[in-house]
């Protein structure tokens, strides 16, 4: 079998999947008939081609978008540093041990409250995004850092190869995989983070403020169709991020 129709074969499996789980969403919506505890995909699908029309809707989604992106990009540049020099010296990986594990361990809804002390709501989603995606990448970067050939490494320096050529031909290779994979999870976790410290923090013109007043007035089905937005916008950064970056490295590789 060639590979695109194995590609073909898999898009018609997770288009039949999707369809079926619509298709038990509005089964169940109707049996339960009470539109204020479950909206059904067609309310939703209706909302959604009326939502996008209503003033301030592009400026909600820019506002969040901003400030979870800048969280994010801070977040994967300081979390590539300090794992390239915990790499190279082990005593800053030590130090920087008890933050990391930190920061996993603890909830984020701790981190958002007690973020709140020191920040306004504007700024609480980019905060918190960055503080999500920093350990992901930290780990993941610091672990294909590790796992760069020794002997490549020797043979490197035995024929006298500078940093530049170094890093693109030995440990460019080596950590790539275990980028794209810290990538891929840390940036669906900073969407959850940020919109989740923005319905904590609920700044004026958010997403987040949107959720929270769609649940406040009892609108399910405002409240899915923002849920669905933030949903496709999560994807779509998502697919552009990690594109960009597999095409960042396809560059490189020419070089």
């Amino acid at each position: 079998m060639s590979s695109n129709g194995g590609r073909a074969k898999g898009i018609i499996a997770k288009s039949a999947a999707v369809l079926l789980a619509l298709l038990v969403w509005q089964a169940a919506a109707m049996a339960l008939d009470q539109k204020i505890l479950l909206a059904s995909p067609v309310d939703v699908a209706g909302r959604l081609g009326t939502i996008w029309r209503e003033p301030g809707f592009w400026g909600t989604i820019w506002f969040s978008f901003r400030r979870i992106a800048l969280g994010f990009l801070i977040g994967f540049a300081a979390g590539t540093v300090l794992a390239v020099i915990a790499g190279r010296f082990k005593i800053v990986e030590t130090l920087l041990w008890p933050y990391m594990i930190t920061i996993k361990s603890v909830p984020v809804a701790s981190f958002i409250v007690i973020a709140l002390v020191w920040l306004s709501s504007k700024q609480l989603s980019a905060f918190i995004s960055f503080l999500m995606v920093l350990p992901i990448i930290y780990t993941n970067v610091l672990t294909g850092v590790k796992n760069t050939s020794r002997k490549m490494v020797e043979m490197a320096k035995v024929f006298r190869l500078n940093w530049v050529r170094r890093m693109l031909y030995i440990n460019m290779p080596q950590v790539k995989p275990y980028l794209l994979s810290g990538m891929s999870i840390s940036l669906g976790l900073a969407w959850k983070a940020g919109v989740a410290a923005e319905i904590i923090g609920i700044p004026d013109g958010s997403l987040g403020e949107m959720l929270y007043e769609a649940k406040a007035y009892l609108n399910t089905v405002d409240l899915f169709a923002w849920t669905v937005i933030i949903v496709l916008i999560s994807i779509l950064f998502e697919k552009a991020v990690t594109g960009l970056a597999k095409l960042g490295f396809r560059g490189l590789e020419r070089l």
